[in-house]
């Protein structure tokens, strides 16, 4: 007789990006934060979070970026197109308010 799979009372590990997202102790995001239509918006949220986080580890600017950096990755494939186009925009936008210049660009020799 073939040997059968129960089903655990574990979550689905799949779930595990949306958990650090809500409980990670480098900031408490706004809620939706990374729904919100306006990279502007996003950006500031992210920059107004870190700024007055007292759990970071690193500064805001790295802060910011890095949980911004983190949803988009988790997300992967499952990010609709015009999502990480804003998502993408409001990376620009917080380096633009922490002041901080654009990424070099890539060169082919």
């Amino acid at each position: 007789m073939a040997a059968t799979h129960s089903k655990s009372n574990t979550p689905p590990a799949r779930k595990w990006s949306q958990k650090v997202t809500e409980t990670s102790n480098a900031m408490d995001l706004q809620a939706d934060v990374f729904k919100l239509k306006d990279p502007k918006q996003i950006a500031r949220s992210l920059k107004r979070s870190a700024e007055h986080s007292d759990r970071r580890k690193s500064d805001p600017y790295r802060s910011a970026m890095s949980m911004l950096t983190f949803y988009i990755n988790r997300a992967g494939h499952n990010l609709a197109a015009s999502q990480r186009k804003r998502l993408e925009g409001a990376k620009d936008e917080l380096r633009a308010l922490f002041h901080k210049p654009a990424p070099r660009k890539k060169t082919t020799h």
